[in-house]
């Protein structure tokens, strides 16, 4: 490795250290990393310039992608970053006018407000409902209800909220929009919402009824209720919105904007297009109140997405990626399968003790360097996402969904821990992921 090389990866491990060490928000560490790629390792205009990627946005088939030629995405990712940021508005016109948490009370009135069948119904909204928007957002709802929920009932809440977790992340999964390393992965090779859909999707819903039915079997005695309460003392769903006229405009407006993510690949917008629609729609009808929402937009978690890309696109300039694609086909010995096992396999395991989003953005350069040797680009694709997805699951820290799950309940008094987490969490992870060996096997070789 020459000195460039050399640099721009302790750069990159300096900075996955410190996300890891979570001493300080997350984007802090991203920036800094960013800051150090472009002094030290990009160094020069042109290469800043590149990895930077701006003149995309400029570009028609940036927007319109029907019929326009695919580009295989290098440095910043901006289909990601403006996709996110729009689903992020509108997510928070949603959450103000309250049809998240009357979405799930009414849920739980369906069931007569019995807990195993809260459990269930829960574990399948997680799943269904992180298919179309970013499983982060679906736990900081569902968890807060959860809660609301067992201190009515009188149940042990942190079963549910694990299995809420695991859910999510399983059900994100299944489509490009679910989880944030689909979106990376999806927005780099041109990939549509029902190409994810019927290559994941499948296997994504096969192990869901898997987890279903181990979460079941193993927090079946925990879930018992202390008393039985009368159905009139139950919250009422209609109690939830907050602003009538607003709730009905916006649930219009979400379920057209998912009809737009689930049609893309015909129509030809592109994500980031669907994404700056959404929050458009989001900010006109929201009045008086847009400043509130702009204000209430994570802006540090695009910042976090920026700086993860340059560092990134310091190791794939230099050429660090393509060395580690050489090192994975050298060890499997060229045999297809086995690379997309090591793929699956090391993406499940590295993805429950670091972050899945960093880990995504920095695999795609190197599966794509894997495909030059004639390995399907698609079949790599698939099991980097199953990987990062479903092995996010394993730890409280392998994804983002998991850290606000816990966040929440830690914050109202239900400590989860690693070791109660794991416990239940990481077995359930190994049998999802080996199904997905499995599925990847049968389908694809």
């Amino acid at each position: 490795m020459t000195g460039v090389q050399i640099i721009s990866v302790i750069v990159f491990l300096a900075m996955f250290i410190a996300i890891m060490a979570e001493k300080w928000h997350r984007y802090i560490s991203a920036v800094a990393g960013a800051i150090l790629t472009m002094i030290f390792v990009l160094r020069t205009p042109d290469a800043i310039i590149w990895v930077l990627n701006l003149k995309e946005i400029f570009l028609k088939s940036f927007w319109i992608i029907k019929g326009a030629k695919e580009e295989v995405s290098h440095g910043i990712n901006w289909q990601t970053i403006i996709f996110i940021g729009g689903m992020m508005t509108m997510i928070e016109g949603l959450t103000r006018v309250g049809f998240f948490r009357w979405l799930c009370l009414y849920v739980a009135k369906l069931v007569k407000y019995k807990v195993i069948p809260i459990f269930i119904a829960f574990m399948l909204l997680s799943a269904f409902l992180s298919m179309f928007i970013d499983s982060i957002t679906v736990l900081l709802f569902l968890t807060s209800v959860t809660i609301e929920l067992a201190k009515l009932l009188k149940f042990d809440p942190i079963p549910v909220i694990i299995s809420e977790i695991f859910a999510a992340n399983v059900g994100g999964s299944a489509t490009m929009c679910g989880d944030p390393p689909n979106i990376i992965i999806g927005t780099a090779f041109g990939f549509s919402f029902f190409d994810f859909l019927k290559n994941t999707g499948i296997v994504a819903w096969i192990g869901m009824i898997f987890t279903l039915g181990f979460f079941y079997a193993v927090f079946k005695k925990q879930l018992t209720p202390k008393t039985e309460m009368h159905l009139n003392k139950y919250p009422d769903p209609k109690r939830a919105i907050r602003h009538r006229q607003l709730f009905l405009i916006y649930s219009v407006m979400f379920a057209a904007v998912v009809v737009m993510l689930v049609t893309h690949g015909w129509t030809g917008l592109s994500v980031a297009f669907v994404g700056v629609i959404a929050a458009f729609f989001t900010l006109l009808f929201a009045y008086k109140s847009h400043h509130k929402i702009i204000r209430r937009i994570d802006w540090k978690t695009l910042l976090f997405f920026v700086g993860l890309f340059i560092c990134v696109g310091g190791l794939e300039y230099t050429g660090v990626l393509k060395i580690l694609a050489a090192w994975i086909g050298e060890i499997s010995k060229g045999n297809a399968f086995v690379i997309v096992s090591i793929i699956l396999w090391i993406s499940a395991f590295a993805s429950a003790i670091i972050d899945n989003i960093p880990f995504a953005a920095t695999m795609v350069p190197v599966i794509f360097n894997l495909s030059k040797s004639g390995i399907s680009l698609e079949t790599l694709s698939w099991s980097l996402a199953l990987g990062t997805d479903i092995g996010g699951n394993g730890t409280p820290i392998g994804a983002s969904a998991n850290v606000v799950g816990i966040a929440i309940a830690e914050k109202n008094g239900y400590k989860v821990g690693w070791t109660r987490y794991c416990k239940y969490a990481f077995p359930a992870m190994i049998i999802v992921v080996a199904i997905c060996n499995l599925y990847l096997y049968l389908r694809y070789f």
